[in-house]
């Protein structure tokens, strides 16, 4: 039985959204390899060139959570468009950026716009699928998700070798110009809530906390973390905002998350496992770019072809399982991509310096197959159970 009415050009809507969302997602890596590049070009060090990839993140985390409302309060369709346009224009002023102030200021606005493009784009195919094609439509969403920061290193090397640092930023323009075109010619606006209110309270709290908390983490290392007071001021600001946000959502009514999200068992576990693999996983890809451009001297070139085989094993595996989905147990299938991840995880402690590119190029496609393994059924269980009028606050999350 399908729970989803008929939808025409499903298949264009998709490709319009996955298009988004490799912008988005390539975006997370692809300055990575570039670094020592834009180091140079805007006069920065070591430590202050990490800003250019912190600043993203962190005005990508904060604005990711209260994309749902503002679908819901101004539309879905309109939300998207400002966003891929928002994204675009980010895009293309830090490719001109001439200083380091600039390139930060201009990547906190690309994290900023950028945020709400996977969570939006995850609600239009949760939309227009049924619930017995969902798993297909995940594993393709959950493709474009993970293997843009696993082709980033690879795109954004050829681009800084072969061209300029700059036009890992302006690749950005053909992809956004695409996809906004064919957002405005296929996909239908949903219907607005103009009584949706956001809570500025708890949005301002989880804002704050993260923000302090990627301070902290970042400027702990150079400032010996706890004998620096800037570091002790950053943990005890991060650590109030999450206890005041954590006690308002529990305590408040109509808070910026509801904890009755928690109350559906699949959501919460998927959510838990999700958080697990997001942080070793993205963890290890952000430092295998350092690790193999500056320890084992590799050109920017072929530290991104090394690393490109982590994405050829995610998306073999992700298209694998979306076919095995609901016929296979998934607590199999998770089992499978946990025990590849560890796997791989346990082989790259032993690295040095003088590990061969076999060995690095087999443990990655063996790494991304984990994953592979692992997002599609998550995905799909985190979503399998919960009512469609939280998805919006779900995929936020």
């Amino acid at each position: 039985m399908s729970d989803t009415p008929l939808v025409h050009n499903r298949g264009a809507i998709t490709a319009c959204v996955i298009l988004a969302v490799i912008m988005q997602a390539l975006d997370t890596t692809i300055a990575n390899v570039a670094l020592p590049y834009i180091e140079g070009s805007v006069s920065a060090s070591a430590d202050q060139i990490n800003w250019v990839l912190t600043s993203y993140i962190v005005a990508a985390a904060i604005m990711t959570p209260p994309s749902g409302f503002l679908s819901n309060r101004f539309g879905r369709k309109r939300m998207l468009l400002v966003a891929i346009v928002g994204f675009v224009v980010a895009s293309m002023l830090c490719g001109f950026s001439q200083s380091l102030n600039q390139i930060v200021a201009f990547r906190l606005m690309q994290g900023l716009f950028g945020a709400a493009l996977v969570p939006l784009s995850q609600g239009i195919l949760l939309d227009i699928y049924t619930i017995e094609e969902r798993g297909s439509a995940m594993a393709l969403f959950g493709v474009s998700v993970m293997v843009g920061p696993v082709l980033g290193p690879v795109i954004g090397g050829w681009l800084t070798a072969n061209v300029n640092w700059r036009w890992v930023f302006y690749i950005n323009l053909p992809i956004g110009l695409l996809a906004f075109a064919g957002i405005v010619i296929f996909v239908q606006e949903t219907r607005r809530d103009l009584q949706a209110r956001l809570d500025w309270l708890g949005f301002g709290m989880l804002s704050i906390g993260i923000g302090a908390l990627q301070l902290f983490l970042d400027r702990g290392e150079p400032l010996d973390w706890f004998s620096s007071s800037e570091i002790w001021i950053e943990a005890l600001v991060a650590a109030s905002a999450f206890y005041i946000f954590l006690v308002h959502i529990f305590t408040a009514n109509n808070t910026f998350v509801s904890p009755k999200l928690f109350l559906d068992q699949n959501f919460s576990v998927s959510m838990f496992f999700i958080f697990i693999i997001g942080v070793t996983y993205l963890a290890s890809l952000a430092l295998m770019t350092p690790y193999l451009q500056t320890l084992m001297d590799y050109p920017v070139t072929t530290a991104g072809i090394v690393m490109g085989p982590r994405g050829l094993g995610t998306m073999l595996c992700m298209f694998v399982v979306g076919k095995l989905i609901g016929k296979v147990d998934t607590r199999y299938l998770l089992a499978i991509g946990l025990g590849l991840t560890a796997w791989a995880m346990y082989e790259m402690i032993g690295w040095t310096p003088d590990v061969s590119q076999w060995t690095l190029i087999s443990v990655g496609f063996v790494q991304g197959s984990g994953l592979g393994f692992l997002f599609v059924p998550l995905t799909t269980i985190a979503f399998a159970t919960l009512p469609a009028s939280m998805r919006g606050e779900g995929m936020g999350l």
